[in-house]
C-alpha cells in the first residue's frame, strides 16, 4: 500500500464513470484534477460531498480543474445516484472492480469496511500531488479550502 505524498507523481488509473465511459487520469495532463473519494453512494454525507462538487463545477472550470467523485460503488448504482442527486457535470467514477484498486494504490482503502476513506487529492497539470487530506467519515470536506488550494496552485 503506497501513501500519497505532496510532490509525488500520482499513480495513473482507468475507471468508468456513471455513463460507463472510461476515464484515464493521465488524459487530463495540462489541467488540475480533484479526486474526491467518498465511502459509499446513497449516504447523506457522501451525497452532500458530490452535490458540492456539482455546485462548484463552474468554479472548477474557471480554475482549469476537473473534479471527479470516486467510490467503490458499481456503475449502475453510480448512474442511479447521479440521476437522484441531479449530477450532470461531474463524473462519478466506479472503483468497484478490482474492488477498491485505486483507493488501495493511494493508501486510503479501509479494509474492515471495504470502502475508501473520505479524502480529497488535488494534482497539478503534471500529475504531481499538491494537496491531500483525509476526513472523518461523518465530516463533509471544506470546499472553500479546496478552492483556495486551486486558486493558489500551491
Amino acid at each position: 500500500m503506497s501513501e500519497i505524498k505532496i510532490g509525488d507523481k500520482i499513480q495513473d488509473f482507468r475507471l468508468r464513470d456513471q455513463k460507463q465511459k472510461e476515464v484515464h487520469l493521465y488524459d487530463f495532463s495540462g489541467k488540475k484534477v480533484l479526486l474526491s473519494f467518498h465511502p459509499l453512494a446513497w449516504t447523506s454525507v457522501c451525497a452532500e460531498q458530490m452535490k458540492s462538487l456539482e455546485e462548484n463545477h463552474e468554479m472548477f472550470t474557471g480554475l482549469n480543474t476537473v473534479a471527479f467523485g470516486i467510490s467503490v460503488d458499481p456503475i449502475p448504482s453510480k448512474r442511479a445516484w447521479a440521476k437522484e442527486l441531479g449530477i450532470t457535470h461531474i463524473k462519478l467514477l466506479s472503483d468497484f472492480w478490482p474492488h477498491g484498486e485505486v483507493a488501495r494504490a493511494y493508501g486510503i482503502f479501509r479494509e474492515k469496511e471495504g470502502v475508501s476513506q473520505r479524502a480529497n487529492i488535488i494534482i497539478d497539470e503534471e500529475q504531481k500531488v499538491i494537496f491531500f487530506e483525509e476526513y472523518p467519515m461523518h465530516e463533509l470536506p471544506d470546499m472553500a479550502k479546496i478552492a483556495k488550494v486551486l486558486e493558489q496552485g500551491r
